[in-house]
């Protein structure tokens, strides 16, 4: 069988979305007529001030990616020293802090939503640190009102890593709005897409012209150049994409929340199973369906490795994410070989995120669940 016939075969843990041609095209069509590619564009301006009203946020800088976000916020707010933040997440939060001389202080996390154990960070602050940057990982909502109140206690600033939190609300409001500043990312496998890009949210309006700098060279006017910044600019045909997806928001989380219920119905009760209801777990929550990470508990019989190449046999590309946890690394393996992470070496082990994506199909669904459960029968 040749190649590209298996992968088609194939069901992905994920797919961009992707809006219809002739939406997207009517924005290609004003880049051609405008002559702008990039450099603070009308179609950035214009996707910059749709996202705020679609976000109920004040202030919002867009880059070029989220990790460049992150980059820019911890510059913009003068971060040295420490930082606490959570093992389990993405490569990109600790490689923002590592390359920016920041020593990252790591604090494990809860079992019950995965998010950093907020009891923990207390005992971990030392004259050190300036900041704490947590992830709202999956979309899950750290504690913001403890955090809040800790980095008030002690004046740290806080950076929320909300890369899988678009379109999540937290009493009525983007859960974006907590903290100092907040990196959404608008990657390719998120639930909302510019291609690659990215974009602080914060409610202080003094950082704006800080974050526009950083982004662009430290540029401000023909002869003004007071910041050392790199380049981080949100091009035109990435702010095209973007405006064509926000129309398309609404449907796009819908439709992951049917897959998602499904996946539930499929999966409740399998003994050895485990997974996370987010709208239950906080007051007044909405949450956006951007991922489904399951747990395999000891009761299934079988480890999450070999039921990840199980499901990989039968054409389902699962994810082990985040596997290994950023202390087990290569890169960070050595220095922090000593550090003691029980819960997030635990869920690492056992974490497994099924495939969800616009598109796909409940027969799909219904597929890689009664894979799991055969699995599971055949101990």
């Amino acid at each position: 069988m040749k190649q590209i016939d298996i992968v088609k075969k194939m069901i992905p843990v994920t797919k961009p979305y992707l809006p219809p041609k002739e939406e997207l095209q009517k924005y290609i069509d004003e880049i051609y007529d405008n002559n702008y590619l990039t450099n603070n564009g009308p179609l950035h301006k214009k996707l910059a001030m749709e996202l705020c009203k679609y976000l109920g946020v004040d202030y919002l800088t867009l880059v070029v990616n989220g990790h460049s976000g992150l980059d820019i916020a911890l510059k913009g707010l003068n971060i040295r020293g420490e930082v606490i933040t959570t093992p389990f997440t993405f490569v990109s939060t600790v490689h923002a802090l590592t390359l920016n001389g920041i020593e990252p202080v790591f604090c494990d996390i809860k079992r019950s939503d995965l998010t950093i154990d907020e009891s923990k960070i207390e005992s971990m602050i030392t004259p050190k640190t300036t900041a704490i940057m947590p992830v709202h990982v999956y979309g899950h909502m750290c504690d913001v009102k403890r955090i809040e109140k800790l980095a008030k206690k002690y004046n740290l600033k806080v950076i929320y890593d909300a890369a899988h939190a678009f379109g999540v609300k937290y009493r009525g409001k983007a859960l974006a709005n907590y903290g100092d500043v907040s990196m959404l990312s608008f990657h390719a496998t998120k639930i909302f897409n510019t291609i690659e890009g990215g974009a602080l949210i914060y409610n202080n309006g003094a950082l704006s012209r800080v974050f526009d700098a950083y982004k662009n060279f430290g540029i401000e006017g023909p002869e003004k150049t007071d910041f050392v910044g790199g380049n981080a600019k949100m091009n035109e045909f990435q702010a095209a994409m973007g405006l064509a997806n926000l129309a398309h928001m609404q449907e796009i989380m819908n439709e992951r929340k049917t897959l998602v219920e499904l996946y539930r119905e499929q999966l409740n009760g399998l003994d050895g199973i485990s997974y996370f209801v987010p709208e239950k777990m906080y007051d007044n929550y909405e949450y956006n369906y951007s991922y489904f990470p399951i747990l395999i508990e000891k009761e299934y019989g079988k480890t999450r490795n070999e039921l990840y190449d199980y499901l990989l046999e039968n054409n389902v590309y699962a994810r082990k994410y985040f596997y290994p946890i950023i202390t087990q690394l290569g890169c960070y393996r050595k220095k922090y070989a000593s550090i003691k992470l029980p819960v997030a070496e635990d869920v690492g082990r056992r974490v497994m995120c099924l495939p969800l994506y616009n598109g796909l199909s409940s027969e799909s669904v219904l597929k890689i669940c009664e894979l799991i459960k055969n699995f599971r029968e055949n101990i």
